[in-house]
Order: structure tokens, then sequence, then C-alpha cells
């Protein structure tokens, strides 16, 4: 027996009362223990664990469905189903199953359901006692037949041979017969009871039953019988509005007449489901699983043969992209393929892939992209919706595609940029639609989910990636660099143009600038920027470089920060969160054009204008704060000491400032300590090096100075505090250096003939800036300069000369003292204190 024939879906009944998947897998039959008998065992398909082990109990009703389909029920309240790829597969199954029970395989339902109660009272009874005498189906009996159909539904046996009788003697389609006879006559009170029957019947919850219930022939009778609710005052007109409000729409012709009668079938069900029975109490909410599984697999089975028919599919999509197609027309079109995309969801795995893959080689996505850029409200809502179902399905695909398409089209035009632009003109005053958009962009450029999906597809079929799979490989960074040069900027427009005109005024308290940009006060706008922010607050915790470079060329933080100025509390706190994720990425990279920018200053102001309020804000700004002091970030608690420390030392109802302080002096102190203990280890001795220790020091000298310097990696960025706003030795330091850089200019390092260099001293970007030069008088002398990263070691060099000939050993040479270059280590923050003193 092939593998095929066996191959199953696994599917349990939840509390809801929906189908839960579990898993696709192969059935056998087996005898696991010759005392416990014959169990079903489905192993999964993809790594063999055991997805369902059921011991086929002789007690047990099974029912065959659909010729592919066995279904029933292990306990209370937990319902199975296998549903099989083939009918050969399903038979087999089966007829091991009747095999067991010793039961005729052509029956589809093994045998009545009996829990021990029921069984221990069934076997007391007279024989003559298991048989349900219904009573004539006629007007004067329908009282009598309505209490009967009542009372069996709390007795799981009774239930069974009053459905095996209704089956058997055609009973339903008489009883639709007397309907139109009490409704010609108005007969009010026959109507009532029939609504009790065929409400009653529907909660006998068999199949056999449904299937005559819900032909052409019958399926308005049953809604005309359940429009007579005895509670109601006035009869519903559930059936004018199914033959007249609802009309079916056929966007292209259907042909197929079996597949015509089985959407308006699935239709008018799914409609009773929902629309015209009550919802069930808690001791009927079993009586109607049956329905939902006949729904359940009615639309799988629509889906499988519109699948199927590729001429009607292939007619669907060329209307659809047609010019001349009108907005009516296009409109149901749309609608089609969003009811289309979201009946695929009943399918399994392995169909459901086929599926997306048939919709993405007949263009589904060019498609999207031109209906996502139509006016109609309509028609955008829906294509979102279909976007959503292919992204969800497989964000490789709709990456791979855009790529693709930014080789042949401008940015303008572009898929992805289409969504961008949709989520940012969204007119809804909630932007319901934006946030949908929102968590799909935050879908396609999530580096996690490009790797699960190209493990994946390792071992699928490489019809959608090419055979050599170079692209699963580089997905990532491809996909990055494509996103962050061609749609990246369309995504942040919005925060630039509501950011771009600063209005300086000078700030008392913190003797400094005050950005104090008038931002959006409209609602709507400030939602959007709060969503733009998510967006890039998640790159910013995912891409790494990819955003740290966009960030530095455009100076976004600093943008972004105009915002905590803005009346909607919330985006004050959009703004906050980003650089929040910044800070805490620990990279001093950010921590340096933070520094330079000085980029703390809105927050400040921030702090400072929320005054005493005890809010979000107040707790989000000082947990900012406090990581800082927490993980000892030396670079950035240096900076706002220096700089900010008077206009905070007041606030006195956290400890985090004077935290801050503290590991301020604490570090001055370590660092002055260090600097003291290297003239007593090397004042008096001389120390040899080989070659290659000299080449790695070399090394690090240059690699020191790129580090300093920045410029390669942290781009300029524009300058925000005029000269007045630094400490009040800026102008006598730029003298100072002046004088100093035309000294250095004889002095530079000048390689000699035997490979040796002369001195010098080199000088930080934080220096250049001014960043610490009120402190560097009273400091420079005996402790190294506040850096960057909070190390004077690491960024702060001093070169000895080298004096010695190719191949031999060098010495470290110590220079006397001289007051001159004290003088200079007075006005030079980074220059280190010879060693030799």
């Amino acid at each position: 027996m092939s593998d095929t024939r066996r191959r199953v879906k696994v599917y349990t009944l939840n509390e809801d009362r929906q189908w839960d998947d579990r898993g696709t897998g192969h059935v056998s039959s087996t005898y696991v223990d010759r005392l416990k008998g014959m169990s079903l065992l489905v192993r999964a398909e993809s790594d063999g664990s055991l997805l369902l082990e059921s011991k086929i109990n002789p007690n047990t009703a099974y029912q065959k469905q659909q010729d592919t389909l066995i279904v029933w029920s292990e306990a209370e309240n937990y319902d199975l189903a296998l549903s099989f790829q083939e009918k050969a597969g399903c038979d087999e199954i089966w007829e091991k199953i009747c095999q067991v029970q010793g039961k005729d395989p052509s029956v589809d339902v093994t045998q009545d359901p009996i829990d021990e109660s029921e069984e221990e009272r069934f076997e007391e009874m007279p024989e003559t006692s298991n048989l349900i005498d219904l009573p004539t189906c006629e007007l004067g009996k329908l009282e009598e037949i309505a209490d009967l159909v009542t009372s069996v539904l709390s007795s799981p046996i009774r239930r069974e041979k009053l459905a095996l009788v209704l089956e058997n003697e055609g009973y339903i389609k008489k009883l639709l017969q007397l309907f139109q006879t009490c409704e010609n006559l108005d007969n009010t009170e026959g109507l009532h009871h029939l609504y009790e029957i065929i409400r009653g019947i529907l909660f006998l919850n068999k199949a056999a039953l449904f299937e005559v219930m819900f032909s052409d022939e019958c399926i308005m009778d049953v809604v005309g019988c359940l429009e007579y609710d005895p509670a109601l005052a006035q009869p519903k007109r559930h059936r004018e509005f199914l033959t007249k409000t609802a009309k079916f729409k056929e966007v292209i012709p259907i042909t197929d007449s079996e597949l015509r009668q089985k959407i308006h079938q699935t239709y008018r069900v799914q409609y009773i489901q929902d629309v015209i029975l009550p919802t069930p109490s808690v001791f009927e909410e079993n009586f109607l699983s049956t329905l939902t599984s006949f729904i359940f697999f009615n639309k799988v089975e629509i889906v499988s043969m519109l699948q199927e028919d590729e001429k009607f599919l292939s007619e669907v999509f060329a209307q659809l992209t047609d010019e001349a197609t009108d907005d009516d027309k296009r409109r149901e079109l749309v609608n089609f393929f969003k009811e289309f995309c979201a009946f695929s969801q009943t399918l399994q795995p392995q169909n459901r892939d086929a599926f997306f893959k048939t919709l993405a080689n007949l263009g589904i996505l060019p498609a999207l992209e031109i209906v996502m850029g139509m006016d109609d409200l309509q028609v955008r809502a829906a294509a979102t919706d279909i976007f959503s179902y292919l992204v969800e399905f497989s964000p490789s695909m709709v990456r791979e595609f855009v790529m693709q398409e930014a080789q042949q089209s401008d940015d303008d035009i572009l898929l992805i940029n289409v969504v961008i632009e949709q989520m940012i003109c969204d007119s809804d005053p909630e932007l319901g639609g934006a946030v949908q958009l929102m968590g799909l962009l935050r879908t396609l450029i999530d580096p996690e989910n490009m790797l699960a999906t190209a493990n994946v597809q390792v071992n699928r079929s490489h019809t959608l990636y090419g055979g050599n799979g170079s692209l699963r490989k580089t997905e990532k960074s491809e996909f990055l660099n494509f996103f962050y040069n061609h749609c990246m900027h369309v995504l942040t427009a919005p925060l630039l143009a509501n950011t771009a005109e600063d209005k300086l005024e000078k700030d008392a308290v913190l003797g400094s600038i005050k950005t104090s940009t008038v931002c959006p006060d409209n609602f709507q706008t400030a939602q959007l920027l709060a969503l733009i922010l998510e967006l890039l607050t998640f790159c910013v915790e995912h891409h790494t470089y990819h955003i740290k470079n966009y960030i530095m060329n455009k100076d976004l933080l600093r943008r972004v920060l105009i915002l905590m100025n803005s009346k909607h509390t919330f985006l004050a706190l959009c703004a906050l969160r980003f650089m929040r994720r910044i800070i805490g990425l620990k990279d001093e990279f950010y921590n340096r054009y933070i520094i330079k920018g000085n980029l703390f200053e809105p927050v400040i102001h921030a702090l400072l204008d929320n005054g005493t309020r005890y809010n979000l804000l107040n707790s989000a700004i000082i947990e900012l704060f406090e990581f800082i002091r927490v993980e000892d970030i030396k670079s950035l608690t240096s900076h706002i000491v220096e700089n900010f420390y008077k206009a905070l030392e007041s606030i006195e109802y956290v400890q985090t400032f004077k935290g801050l302080k503290t590991r301020y002096e604490q570090e001055k102190d370590r660092q002055s300590q260090k600097l003291s203990s290297v003239p007593s280890i090397l004042r008096s001795n001389r120390f040899r090096r080989d070659a290659r220790a000299l080449e790695d020091d070399e090394e690090l000298w240059f690699n020191e100075d790129d580090e300093e310097e920045g410029e390669a990696v942290v781009p300029p960025v524009e300058k925000t505090k005029p000269e007045d706003d630094f400490p009040e030795g800026y102008e006598k330091f730029l003298e100072t250096k002046k004088a100093k850089e035309l000294e250095d200019k004889e002095n530079l390092p000048k390689r000699t003939s035997v490979g040796g260099f002369k001195f010098t001293f080199s000088h930080s970007v934080s220096a250049a800036n001014g960043a610490n030069s009120t402190n560097s008088k009273s400091v420079a002398a005996h402790t190294p300069p506040a850096t960057s990263n909070g190390s004077s070691s690491k960024n702060t060099s001093l070169t000895t000369t080298v004096a010695s000939t190719k191949g031999s050993l060098i010495g470290l040479v110590d220079y006397p003292d001289d007051e001159d270059e004290e003088e200079e280590e007075d006005t030079s923050p980074r220059k280190r204190p010879r060693l030799g003193s």
C-alpha cells in the first residue's frame, strides 16, 4: 500500500467548536498489544513524531463522511477527524475499523454512541423499546412530533435512533410539505411547532440528515421554518434576505454546476449557523459540531475545485489587471479573491502551499500593486486583506518579488512603497488600515523571519528561489540593502517633514539652546508618526549597521527628539522609546553621536518642563538615566554630569542623578590612581621589546587614531549649538589650540631612515568640540580627560621616539621635564602627562 493513499490530516474540535489542525502524517492500523487490541497510529510527515494514537474501541461510533473523512468522539467534548488525501486510503482504514467492530464496511456509521449508564438501561429494556415510532406526518400530530423530537435530545442513544428513522423514511421532506401548507393557511401554531421540530432535527447533529435538509430542494423551506420562533412577536424574513438582498455575483461565469451549487449551499448553511440559530446553551454546545464540520469541508471542496480550474483563475487575473475593467467589476473581482484567500485557510498545509504558489504564478502580486493604489476605499481594504494572507504565508515570496521589481521600476511604483504610502495616507481617523499595514511591513523587514523562511525553503522545491539556493543565503543582506536604498526614505518622509522647521530660543535653565519646534497638533498625524517611530524602533533593535548608518547620515535622532515637544504625550513617549532603544544597545558609536550632537538636551528639557507631575513621561525619562547609571555607561555618564548636573541636582525624589554624579567621581578617582601608579613602575626602568611587539603597537596606534577621528563610521552631523553656548573657557581654548596646531606642524611625526617615529600628541573629536574644556585645566595635570567611552588609556596616546636600526631591539625613551610642555598640558585636554617626571 502506497504512503500517498494513507496520507491524512488530523483535526480536533476545540472549545469554540472550530476544527484545529494538528498536522499532516501517515496513518496505519496495528496491533500494538494483542491484549489491548488494534490502534490507529498517525506519524508526522515532517519528523516521524506521533501525532495520534487511538485505540479502535468496539463501543465507539465511527462515522464516514464525504468518502475521505472519518469522524468519532473519544471522550466527552473531544472529537477527532481524519481527512484522507485519497478515497482509497480512507476505505482501507474504514475496513479495519469495521473489522474490529464486526460491521459491514458499506455502512457510514458503525454503531450508536452509548455511554455506560445509557447502555445499562438499554440492556434492561424490552426489545420493542429499541424502536422509536414516529407519529404520522400530518397537521394534527405536529405538537406530538415536536414533543418527541425535543425529548430525545437529552439521550445520545435515542438521538441516534430518531436520526435513523428520519433518514430512512424520508420524514423530513414530508414535514417541509406541511410547512408550506401551514404557511398558506396562516396556521401560526403549526408554524411554531415546525420551528421546534426543525431546530431539534438540526441538534441531532447527523451529517446524513444535513445532506437532505441542505439540498437545493429543501434548504429554503428549512430556513422558512426557522423564521417562526415562538419567542418572537413577528417572524423574521431570512428567505427574503437570501433570495433578494444577498445576490450571488459570478465575477467570471462558473461553468461547473456542482461548484456553483456547493458555493450557494455553503453560504446558506453558514447563514443558518451564524444568524438564524440562537447561540447554543451550555447543554447544547456539542449539538452542532457536525454542522461546523459540514461547512468546513464544503469550503475545502470549493477552494480545491476553483484551484483546479486554471482557465477560470487566469480569466479573473486578466480582468483584474485590465485597464478597461470598470470600477464596479474590479471591486467584485477583488472581493472574490479576498473570500477565496479566506477559504484557503481551511486547506491542509501542503494544499495551501500549492494554492498560494498558483496565485503567485498567475501574478497576484503585480495585480495587488495596481489595486492597492486605487482611490476606491473598499478595493484598497480588500487588497490589503489579500496582501496580509500572502505575507503571512510566505514573506520571502513577497521580498523576492519586490527586489526583482526594483531592477525594472522606479521607487515610486514599487509594491512595498505603495504599501508604505497607503499606510501614510490612511484616511481612517483611527488609522485602522495603517496599523494593519505597519504590522505587515514589520513582518517583511524582520530578520528572524527571513532566517526562518530560508531554513524551511532549503527542503522544499527550488521553483521559487532557484536550484543553487543563493538567494536563501543572502536574503537578509540583500533585502535590507534594498529596503534602506529604495524604501526607507518613503517611510521617514512624514517624520522629516513634520520636524523640519526649528525655532531656537535661549533656555535660561540649562544655559543652552532649546529647540521649541511647533510639533503637529493634529491627532491623526501624531498617530501616524507614532506608528513610524514604532517601526524605526524595531529597526534599531534588529537591523544593526543598516539603521545605524541611516540614523547618523540623516541625523535622525535629533529630528525624532523634536517630537518630545509634542502636546500628545504618547508621541513624546514614542520618541523617548526610540532613544532608549539606541542607548540600550550600549554602542559607543551611538554614544559618541549623542554626545557630539548634545542630544540629551531635549530629554532634559522635557523632564524639567514636566515639573513635579508624576506620570508615565516622568517615569520613562528617569528610567533612561537609571539605565545609564546601572549599566555604568561611562561616556554618557561623564557627558550628563559635566553638562547637565546643575539643572538636575535639585531632583531628589530619586537617587538616579546623585548616583550618576557618584559614578562620575569614582571613575575620575580611578583614572587618577591608575595614572599616578604608572611613573612608579617606569621611572627608573627601561625595558626592551622585540620588533613584533613594536609592529603591534604601531597598528594599535593607527587603529586608535581612526577610531578617535570617527569620520569613517560616524558621519558629521549639523551643528546645533553656537559657540557662545560652550563653557566659558571655549574662546581661550580655541586660541591655545591654534597655537598648539602651529607648534605641532613643526613636530609632525617624521619617519626616520631606520623606520622610527618622532613623538607627538593626538587630539580627539570631543576635545575639538570643546566638550570638556571647562575642567581641562584642573584635571589635565593629574588625570586623563573624560573621553567618549570613558577610558583615558585607550583613546589618548603618546608615541615615543624609536631610535634604532633595522632588526635591533628598541627601548622606551624618557624625556626631561619642560615647562613649555607643562603649559601645553594645561590647555590641551587630550595630552597625556609625561611618564618620566
